[in-house]
């Protein structure tokens, strides 16, 4: 699959072609991990690619869960999307200040909602600076679009449903946390969570998949990743992490392969980790 693929992934070189395309929706999707130190939104304020919006993942979310960030009912992200002007008909790239981070949550919620037409920047915006393109420091004007939705239920897993696949053993199920989180040798940065993870699951961290620069690896090598932590990619993929963000980033991947059944586990660690009567694994 070519790396330019306006429902996938799409270059800088891409998107600086496009840039005064009417029908272009750019969004500024960057978060940060809560003790981080950095202000996502302030940092958009100050630079961002022109034209781009700002996407707040915790704002764009179900406020009536107590856990982080889980993806909004429908009427909530339209009255969001509809405020920032992006709608039907729109192409929209997202991206983020990491480089591929955050972003890949923001696809596959727009892919959860039935939106099919956005791209990752691959590399972000750290890649797009580093090219020396141009940003700015004001927001757009927006105004309002008609969008419209039709939430693909197929993609999202809850906590049931990843017990039932845990139990039986009828999907992989993908952990985007590091080795050593995945372990449990290292503890979880949100309090009151056990270490561990969901027996059964395997470990792809979501940095084997990236190469340096933020970029994502090519095709044959993204493969060659999941073919090292023995996943069998003929099978259904339940991808997982701590909070839902990082997971997304192995559902693009899988996308990009052409896999064609792979759901991502909302709650993650942030929802595991915390009930008791649910079974924890330990060691790799």
């Amino acid at each position: 699959m070519s790396k330019d693929d306006p429902k996938t992934l799409i270059s800088t070189d891409w998107l600086a072609a496009h840039l005064d395309n009417p029908d272009l929706r750019i969004l500024d999707a960057s978060w940060h991990l809560p003790g981080s130190g950095r202000d996502a939104m302030a940092e958009y304020e100050q630079a961002h690619i022109p034209g781009a919006r700002f996407f707040d993942l915790d704002d764009v979310s179900d406020s009536r869960s107590s856990l982080p960030h889980m993806a909004p009912p429908p009427e909530k992200f339209i009255s969001r999307m509809r405020a920032m002007g992006v709608g039907d008909g729109h192409q929209v790239v997202v991206y983020d200040s990491v480089g591929l981070f955050s972003a890949a949550r923001v696809w596959w919620l727009f892919r959860l909602m039935g939106k099919s037409d956005i791209a990752v920047l691959d590399g972000g915006l750290p890649k797009w600076m580093a090219e020396g393109r141009a940003t700015e420091d004001l927001p757009p004007i927006t105004r309002d679009r008609h969008i419209t939705v039709s939430r693909l239920n197929h993609m999202v897993k809850d906590v049931t449903q990843v017990a039932a696949a845990s139990k039986l053993g009828d999907h992989e199920i993908l952990d985007a946390r590091s080795p050593a989180r995945f372990s449990g040798e290292e503890p979880e940065p949100r309090e009151g969570l056990r270490s561990g993870h969901i027996p059964g699951s395997k470990n792809v961290h979501y940095a084997a998949l990236l190469n340096s620069d933020g970029t994502m690896k090519e095709p044959d090598v993204l493969r060659s990743v999941f073919n090292a932590a023995k996943v069998d990619l003929s099978r259904p993929v339940i991808t997982t992490c701590g909070s839902g963000v990082t997971a997304a980033i192995l559902s693009l991947a899988l996308e990009i392969l052409g896999h064609g059944y792979h759901a991502l586990y909302d709650g993650s660690w942030s929802e595991w980790g915390m009930y008791g009567d649910l079974k924890v694994e330990t060691g790799a």
